[in-house]
Formats: C-alpha cells, sequence, structure tokens
C-alpha cells in the first residue's frame, strides 16, 4: 500500500510547508518516461519512511504553479523541504538510495 500524498495546490502549505517531518516531494507527470521509472522508488520510500518523513508527488501539469514557485524546468524534479525549507533537489532520474540517505540526514537534522 503506497503512503504517497498527491498534492493539489490547496493543500500543499498544510501538507509539505507545515509538515512536522521532512517531506520528499516528487514534481512529474503522467507523460514522463523518467518519472515513471522513479515512480516505484518514490511510492517504496514513502512506505519504508511511513511515520518518519513524508513522500508526495506533485502533476506539474495540474500544478503549473507550484510547479514555477519551485523553480521546476524539467521533470522528474525531486526535493526535499524540511520545516519549509529546501534542503536537497534533484532534477532527472535519482537512484532510490541517494534519496534515502538524504531523508535519513534530513530526519536525523
Amino acid at each position: 500500500m503506497s503512503h504517497t500524498i498527491e498534492i493539489q495546490g490547496s493543500n500543499f502549505e498544510t501538507e509539505v510547508l507545515q509538515s512536522d517531518v521532512p517531506v520528499l516531494v516528487d514534481f512529474s507527470a503522467s507523460w514522463c518516461g523518467p518519472c515513471q521509472k522513479i515512480a516505484p522508488w518514490v511510492h517504496e520510500l514513502a512506505g519504508e519512511f511511513a511515520g518518519r518523513a513524508k513522500v508526495v508527488t506533485v502533476d506539474v501539469d495540474s500544478n503549473q504553479d507550484l510547479a514555477t514557485r519551485y523553480g521546476v524546468m524539467s521533470v522528474p524534479t525531486l526535493m526535499i523541504i524540511k520545516g519549509g525549507e529546501v534542503v536537497n533537489k534533484w532534477i532527472g532520474i535519482t537512484s532510490k538510495q541517494v534519496m534515502s540517505d538524504a531523508l535519513e540526514t534530513a530526519i536525523a537534522s
């Protein structure tokens, strides 16, 4: 079962910026091949970090305002937001291990 939360502009503030745990944000699109390649890893991380971090997805086609706000120029773009601030950002395919290690670091700091 996936613990991934789908984000819209209406719940971004509450689910991401006001979160008391780090949030891995996956900016992606349904038509994006690389996005589909990493989607299983993102969903696995959601389960592995349940209760310690959040994992959310943002469809850039439906949420262009959020994509613009965070400077998303290509997908996939992934970032970790903690305390309302971006603490890590990756553009393109990123390994599950890199994302996992960065989440562990964000949780510990």
